[in-house]
């Protein structure tokens, strides 16, 4: 009878009991499986410290680590035209720990290497759209040109005696004036100069007729009146130079070179971690202090959902292959 009994009680204890009770253990787990973040968040910036995107991220980093509850850590990847941290970031687990900063190589990268470390759309998740910054077409202000349409009436009455100066071969002011040659019809010729600095020194003594720059680079010589601001590249006017042109306004409809900024994931990260974390973004780059600390290195906020800031990489893609084929250009 005894035995019985104890049968029963066990069949009862395993049928019941046993699977009741591991229901109330994954009920209690699973809140701590699901609370996001539970540790702090990494975010890689292809960038040695101190430069724009670097900064960028800082302060963005610092809002984050407020709404998120966990701190978010920043950590520089820099080398081999931000191919190096991204690809670290596209290598790294895909559990919302782990976020990446691009800008506008990554876009660029593509068309230039005959063979990437990672699959642009495929080993990576987009997040959100950060900051976007124009480029300013500069010419020495003693040459005879007030707008775009003089420029380029100039150059086709000179074929090959124009010429363009670049902070390097395949950097966004050459790969801007390669796109500005392809939509203009025009025959200029490009000189590459060991940076930025060497570019404007050229373009101050006259030797060399056009530049496209980025605003800080090229503000402070617009306003002594030694260079002279004929056109922006973004679709909308700059804020930092509200009264130049859009190329776009100048007679080349979507003409668009944006010095930008976005955010990344691996690709396999939880839809909800995205989600998440690309509102939070979109919520920082909303607060006064941030748009400030942007606006005073040149960037304006962007934001956008995963899905535009994806339409928008494919389409730069495109854009910039085009370019680089048209031009035969190879960083190999």
């Amino acid at each position: 009878m005894q035995k019985k009994i104890l049968s029963c009680f066990t069949k009862v204890f395993v049928r019941v009991v046993v699977p009741l009770f591991a229901a109330l253990l994954f009920s209690a787990a699973a809140p701590a499986q699901q609370a996001w973040p539970a540790k702090p968040v990494r975010i890689i910036v292809p960038a040695a410290p101190g430069g724009p995107t670097d900064l960028a991220v800082r302060v963005l980093a610092e809002k984050l680590s407020l709404s998120l509850g966990q701190t978010v850590l920043v950590d520089n990847r820099a080398g081999a035209g931000h191919m190096i941290g991204t690809e670290a970031m596209a290598r790294s687990a895909a559990d919302g720990y782990t976020f990446g900063a691009v800008t506008t190589p990554h876009v660029i990268n593509p068309a230039l290497q005959k063979k990437m470390p990672y699959d642009t759309l495929k080993d990576l998740e987009p997040v959100s759209w950060l900051t976007s910054l124009p480029l300013v077409l500069v010419v020495n202000a003693e040459l005879p040109v007030k707008t775009v349409r003089d420029l380029v009436e100039l150059a086709r009455a000179k074929p090959g005696t124009l010429n363009m100066a670049s902070a390097g071969t395949a950097t966004g002011p050459h790969l801007a004036g390669e796109l500005f040659k392809s939509s203009a019809g025009i025959n200029i010729v490009h000189v590459p100069y060991k940076g930025g600095p060497q570019a404007t020194t050229a373009m101050l003594s006259g030797e060399a007729t056009l530049y496209f720059d980025t605003p800080s680079g090229t503000l402070p010589h617009i306003r002594s009146g030694k260079l002279r601001a004929l056109a922006v590249t973004t679709l909308a006017r700059s804020a930092t130079l509200p009264d130049v042109p859009t190329m776009a306004e100048s007679g080349f409809p979507g003409f668009e070179v944006n010095v930008w900024n976005g955010l990344i994931a691996p690709a396999g990260t939880p839809r909800d971690i995205v989600t998440r974390m690309q509102a939070e973004v979109v919520k920082a780059l909303a607060l006064p202090d941030v748009k400030q600390r942007f606006a005073a290195v040149g960037f304006e906020t962007v934001g956008s959902t995963p899905a535009e800031f994806g339409a928008y990489v494919e389409k730069e893609l495109a854009k910039w292959r085009k370019v680089v084929q048209d031009a035969g250009m190879s960083a190999n």
